[in-house]
């Protein structure tokens, strides 16, 4: 037999040699472009010196959907893949989906380049207008970090830290940008870059003594302990321990929706419940809440008042736990409205739960507690009944209403899908597909996004979904139409990269939160109601999304308006995304 040669890797030739280098130690699958000349260095790499492998490129139409492609990637797997964006035109495209990124708390690496910071080598105009002092400027409000290496010999610290710093909690998104020269500077000796074994990333926090004995003992004070949780979902180990603690305490679960936290038909998940569990709590434990306030009052907005009602008896105890105060900055207030809290402990609820766990299931007192527990499983068993009959019910009332009710798209969603290992890569914009699919698994919903940024929705499920191409999972996009709107070309990249994604377009032809808002305004002015629809429906004309679809050569199908249509064509779409391609489906719906 033959001994096999080995192949050596070849020696970096150019300084984009070297960044290519760097996106292979960190073993990054993906960089999403859109081809500029500003990294037109990086782009010979990728192909020539990388061999458009680990990373390949995935070629997309708007720096927009490069960036929430990877968005979409890194809520899939939880690691980040790069985008490259050009110069300062590029990064104003993609600041939205940058921002997307940041307010969502993941990561993604984005690359930048720029005509040369040395203004003797700078081609005439077009250099000029490219040029920025500094380019991370425009993004450093809602980055982790940026940074522009002035050297080729720089290029590995920057990229270690850039890395490391995204993907420590709480994670976000990074900028680098690289200087046209050092991009195309040749190398007069060999620049290798280190490994990665003396750069290890953190090991996570973890809450000090005093906070686990502090929790424990106000948990068996507590006679009705309810669970709220938005983004423990982030890690398998925080998913499965906030399963067991409910489970074990009988608490139920609020889940706030910025991760898929809870099993959505468990008897003890009453999300969409809180005016009726809320008033009953005498202890929330919040873990990984950003918004406490949103998660403890009802939002009354009739006649354009904007104050929330609060939901939580006064005396009821609350425990935060976290570690969104690390990253919180001035520009922006996502952080949302100073938290009221009786314990805060800053820990990340993957090792901070399985601990808690660890330490409730060997105290006496709770397992003394058998028949209290008991007692208040049978009372949220009861609302959880109750809540169930109420989606049967409204189902079955809007079984045949034209247009399609939202209820029977996700019914009819559950059956086509049935016997499959799917994923919903994104959703609709109340998240009501959060009540309806049955949905177990960690990671088995991924959201919609957190920074409220239109367009995220389709390049963000073709980042999911090119993470589980060859996983065998299935991925469904339940798609917005004024969202897709703005990002529609990405059509085009699910069909040249052969992503297979089943989008289902929801066209209630309406920016509809919107004519909700100038509904309440014509209230309180006592002005016509009539014309809340000026300026906000998308009609006149309709817009035909399979026909948009089969413009870029994907399957696409509709616009479906009888309902009984549904699910003849919900299964023909699934069987073109199992052979391999993507399809659409446009579903004339209503606005709820």
């Amino acid at each position: 037999m033959a001994q096999q040669q080995k192949i050596e890797k070849p020696r970096a030739e150019w300084g984009s040699d070297v960044i290519v280098d760097a996106l292979k130690a960190f073993e990054i699958e993906y960089i999403a472009i859109n081809p500029g000349a500003t990294f037109r260095g990086l782009h010979d790499s990728l192909v020539n010196y990388g061999g458009n492998h680990a990373p390949e490129i995935i070629l997309c139409n708007h720096e927009e959907i490069a960036v929430a492609l990877a968005h979409g990637y890194a809520r899939a797997t939880g690691k980040p893949m790069a985008a490259a964006v050009h110069n300062v035109v590029g990064l104003q495209h993609a600041s939205m989906a940058i921002y997307n990124a940041w307010a969502d708390r993941l990561p993604v690496i984005v690359l930048g380049g720029t005509g040369p910071m040395d203004s003797a080598n700078r081609r005439p105009w077009i250099d000029w207008v490219h040029t920025a002092n500094v380019q991370g400027n425009l993004v450093r409000d809602f980055c982790k970090w940026d940074d522009q290496p002035a050297s080729v010999e720089a290029v590995a610290d920057s990229f270690i830290r850039g890395y490391r710093l995204a993907t420590t909690d709480p994670m976000g998104p990074v900028y680098i940008c690289y200087d046209g020269d050092v991009q195309e500077k040749k190398l007069d000796s060999e620049i290798t870059f280190p490994s990665l074994a003396r750069y290890p990333a953190p090991l996570p926090l973890q809450a000090p003594e005093q906070g686990f004995a502090k929790t424990i003992e106000m948990i068996l004070a507590a006679k009705r302990p309810v669970i709220l949780a938005d983004w423990v979902g982030r890690r398998e180990a925080g998913f499965n321990a906030l399963g067991e603690l409910a489970e074990l305490l009988a608490a139920p679960v609020l889940d706030q929706l910025g991760r898929f936290n809870f099993p959505v038909l468990h008897p003890l998940n009453l999300t969409g419940q809180a005016d009726k569990v809320l008033p009953q709590a005498d202890l929330i434990l919040a873990f990984d809440v950003p918004d406490l306030e949103g998660a403890t009052v009802r939002r009354a907005q009739e006649l354009g008042n904007r104050k929330a009602t609060p939901l939580l008896p006064a005396d009821a105890k609350i425990i935060n736990v976290a570690l969104d105060d690390l990253l919180v900055r001035a520009w922006a207030t996502d952080f949302n409205k100073l938290r009221r809290a009786d314990l805060m402990i800053l820990a990340d609820t993957a090792v901070f739960l399985p601990e808690l766990l660890r330490r409730l299931k060997a105290e006496k007192k709770l397992a003394d507690s058998t028949d209290d527990i008991a007692k208040r499983r049978a009372d949220w068993g009861k609302l959880s009944e109750a809540k169930r009959a109420a989606l049967e019910n409204e189902l079955k009332a809007k079984w045949d209403d034209k247009p399609v009710s939202m209820t029977r798209i996700y019914a009819e969603i559950a059956e086509a899908l049935k016997g499959e290992d799917w994923v919903l890569t994104n959703g609709s914009s109340q998240g009501k597909e959060n009540l309806c699919l049955p949905a177990t698994k960690f990671n088995q919903i991924l959201g919609k996004y957190k920074g409220g940024g239109l367009g995220y929705g389709m390049p963000a499920s073709l980042g999911a979904a090119l993470a589980h191409k060859r996983s065998g999972k299935f991925c469904i996009n339940i798609q917005p139409d004024g969202d897709l709107l703005f990002t529609v070309s990405s059509i085009w990249t699910a069909v040249h990269h052969q992503i297979p994604l089943l989008s289902i377009v929801c066209s209630n032809r309406s920016y509809f939160n919107d004519e909700e808002h100038q509904e309440r305004i014509a209230i309180q002015r006592s002005r016509p109601v009539e014309n809340k629809t000026i300026g906000i429906r998308i009609e006149e004309p309709n817009v035909d999304f399979a026909g948009l679809a089969r413009t870029y050569g994907c399957w696409g199908a509709g616009p479906i308006t009888e309902p009984k249509d549904l699910i003849k064509t919900l299964r023909e779409a699934v069987k073109v995304v199992k052979s391999g391609k993507p399809a659409l489906v446009d579903v004339v719906c209503q606005m709820r």
